[in-house]
């Protein structure tokens, strides 16, 4: 299983929107308003790095509202 938190900035008047989107979105496990420097915090999961690359964020790049991304993965040290 990888994972990855993707840090969102939304297009003002959007947040709603887009979160909805994003909640539909196969892989996009949670979406969450935060404070700091981005809106929207959304934790994906996929079976593999490559899965969230080519399917679930090229579903995200598509939702309206969106401004910009962060991708960030998760590593698991064992």
């Amino acid at each position: 299983m990888a994972k990855a938190y993707l840090k969102i900035d939304i297009d003002t008047g959007k947040e709603n929107e887009v979160k909805a989107a994003l909640k539909k979105i196969s892989g996009v496990k949670s979406a969450d308003f935060v404070t700091g420097t981005q809106d929207l915090l959304a934790s994906i999961e996929g079976k593999n790095y490559e899965e969230i690359v080519t399917k679930t964020l090229s579903e995200v790049r598509k939702v309206k509202g969106i401004k910009k991304t962060i991708t960030d993965f998760v590593f698991e040290w064992a």
